[in-house]
C-alpha cells in the first residue's frame, strides 16, 4: 500500500505546505493551515473489499436531457410521520442526511426510535462513536424498544466501520456522531476540520456507490452552526436541525437543505420520559393561554413550509430609565422589531422612543417570515395601551415601510387552519382576501396599519 501523503493547506489563499506553521508564508494570515490529504490511497489496498469504495464512481456518460428517465424516486417511511414530513415523504435510497443539534437535545433518542421502527422491515446498522453498546441498550430499554432487530457497532475508526458495513450490507447506516470519527490517513485528532471533512466525504461516497442511506449526526457550535467545515453541508443531500429550549418539553426538527423535498418544513415532537412523542396538532399546543384577559398577547398565523402554525406572540412595553431603551426579541428578528417601531410611530401615531419593548414567541418557536409583522405590532400596542385583544382573534400580514399591509403566501391555508381551531375573527391583508367563505369565521381585510389597529381594538 502506497503511503498516504498529507499536506497543510491555507484556508485563506489555498497555498500548501509540507509542515504546519503558525503563519501562512504566502498570504501572511495566522492559524489558517489545516491538514489535508495530498493523495488518495491506491487501489492495491490491504483490504480488497474496502478498495472498491476508495475510488470514484464509474465514469459518467453524456446524455440527452429529453432521454433521461424521470421515474419517481422510491421512498420508504421512517416510522415517524413528523420526520417523514420534514424529509419530503420518507427516506430515499443512496441519500446522505446530516442531523445537527445541541448536545443533549435528543438527537440520539430520535435516531434510536426511528431505527427501531425501520429495523422491522430494513437492515439497519447503528454506529456509535460516543457511547458504548451497553449505554445504547440502556436507552433502548428506557424507550421501550429493547427488542428491536437493530445491529450496533461501537467504533470510531472509519476503515473498520466501512469493513463492517461492506460485510453486513445495511440499507440504513447511522453514524453518531461524525465529530468522533477518524481515519488513519490523517494524523490530526478526531473532530478536527480535516478529519470531519475526510471521514464525511468517504461515507458519502460509500452511500452513493452502494445505495445505502447514510445518516450523519453532528453537534452545533455556540453560534448555532454545525461543527466542522462548512463544506460538510454541501456534501450531503439533506440537512436537518433538531432544536428546542432545554427547559421546554417541545422539540422542532427543521429542514435547511433537502434535495428530495421542500425546505423549511418542520416536525414537532414532545420529549417525555418514554422518549419523543409526535405532536400532530402543534397549533393547539402553542396557543394555550393561562389567562384570557392578559394584555400584550395576540395569536399569529405563521407558516412553516407547507404547514400553517398558530403561535402566541407576547409583548411587554414599559417606561425605560435608560438613555437607549431596550429592544429585545426571543424567536424573532431584533432588527425587524426596531424597524416596525419606527413604522408605528410614523404611520399610526404611537411614539415608543422612551419605552423598553420586549417581544417573545411562546413555546420556543422561531418565526423568520415577515407575516409576523402585524402580530408583533398589535401585541406591542396592546401592552402599551393596556388594552386586551380578543382571545378568539388571530392575525397575519407583512407591514411595509409606508404603513401598508402587504399580502403573504399561503393565505388560504392559514385561513382554513384558523377556522379549524375555532377562532371567531381573523385580520388579514386585503391582498389575501379570497372568494372562500366561512359561516363561523369573520374575516377582516385591511390595507393599512391604521385600519388594522382600529379593527383590532374596535376604535
Amino acid at each position: 500500500m502506497a503511503k498516504t501523503k498529507t499536506v497543510y493547506a491555507c484556508t485563506a489563499c489555498g497555498a500548501q505546505f509540507p509542515k504546519w506553521t503558525g503563519q501562512c508564508q504566502d498570504c501572511g494570515d495566522w492559524n489558517t493551515l489545516q491538514e489535508e490529504l495530498g493523495s488518495q490511497r491506491t487501489t492495491s489496498s490491504a483490504n480488497p473489499k474496502a478498495a472498491r469504495f476508495e475510488g470514484f464512481a464509474p465514469k459518467a456518460e453524456v446524455q440527452k436531457l429529453q432521454k433521461v428517465s424521470v421515474a419517481g424516486t422510491p421512498r420508504f417511511g421512517t416510522g415517524l410521520a413528523e420526520l417523514d414530513r420534514v424529509l419530503g415523504g420518507g427516506l430515499v435510497p443512496g441519500s446522505v442526511i446530516l442531523l445537527g443539534g445541541d448536545p443533549g437535545i435528543g438527537k440520539s433518542t430520535l435516531i434510536l426510535q426511528s431505527l427501531a421502527l425501520l429495523s422491522e422491515q430494513k437492515e439497519t446498522l447503528y454506529v456509535t462513536g460516543e457511547e458504548s453498546a451497553e449505554q445504547i441498550a440502556l436507552r433502548a430499554r428506557r424507550l421501550g424498544v429493547q427488542d428491536a432487530d437493530l445491529s450496533l457497532l461501537a467504533d470510531n475508526q472509519l476503515e473498520g466501520i466501512l469493513d463492517v458495513a461492506i460485510q453486513y450490507k445495511p440499507q440504513v447506516l447511522v453514524v453518531d456522531s461524525i465529530q468522533t470519527l477518524y481515519t488513519d490517513t490523517l494524523q490530526s485528532a478526531p473532530g478536527s476540520v480535516a478529519q470531519v471533512r475526510e471521514t464525511a466525504s468517504r461515507l458519502v461516497r460509500f452511500g452513493k456507490q452502494t445505495g445505502t442511506i447514510v445518516i450523519l449526526v453532528g453537534h452545533v457550535t455556540k453560534e448555532g452552526a454545525l461543527a466542522g467545515p462548512r463544506v460538510l453541508e454541501h456534501m450531503v443531500d439533506t440537512v436537518l436541525y433538531f432544536e428546542g429550549e432545554q427547559s421546554s418539553t417541545f422539540r422542532l426538527i427543521r429542514a435547511i437543505k433537502n434535495r428530495f423535498g421542500a425546505v423549511n418544513e418542520i416536525g414537532v415532537f414532545a420529549m417525555t420520559d418514554r422518549g419523543l412523542k409526535e405532536v400532530t396538532n402543534p397549533s393547539a399546543m402553542f396557543i394555550k393561554r393561562t389567562q384570557d384577559d392578559a394584555t400584550g398577547s395576540v395569536v399569529l398565523v405563521s407558516q412553516e413550509g407547507t404547514r400553517p402554525l398558530l403561535v402566541e406572540v407576547q409583548a411587554l412595553v414599559d417606561q425605560s430609565s435608560l438613555a437607549n431603551p431596550r429592544r429585545v426579541t426571543v424567536g424573532l428578528d431584533n432588527q425587524r422589531l426596531a424597524m416596525l417601531l419606527a413604522v408605528v410611530n410614523r404611520h399610526a401615531g404611537f411614539s415608543l422612543y422612551d419605552q423598553d419593548v420586549f417581544v417573545n414567541v411562546i413555546g420556543g418557536v422561531k418565526v423568520h417570515e415577515p407575516a409576523a409583522d402585524l402580530a408583533i405590532l398589535l401585541a406591542v400596542l396592546s401592552s402599551f395601551k393596556n388594552r386586551r385583544l380578543p382571545s378568539d382573534m388571530a392575525v397575519f400580514g407583512e407591514i411595509g415601510l409606508t404603513g401598508e399591509i402587504r399580502p403573504v403566501q399561503g393565505g388560504l391555508d392559514r385561513i382554513k387552519e384558523v377556522e379549524k381551531l375555532g377562532f371567531k375573527r381573523l385580520i388579514i391583508p386585503k391582498g389575501n382576501q379570497s372568494s372562500w367563505k366561512s359561516s363561523k369565521l369573520e374575516i377582516v381585510a385591511v390595507n393599512t396599519l391604521e385600519q388594522a389597529v382600529r379593527c383590532a381594538f374596535d376604535d
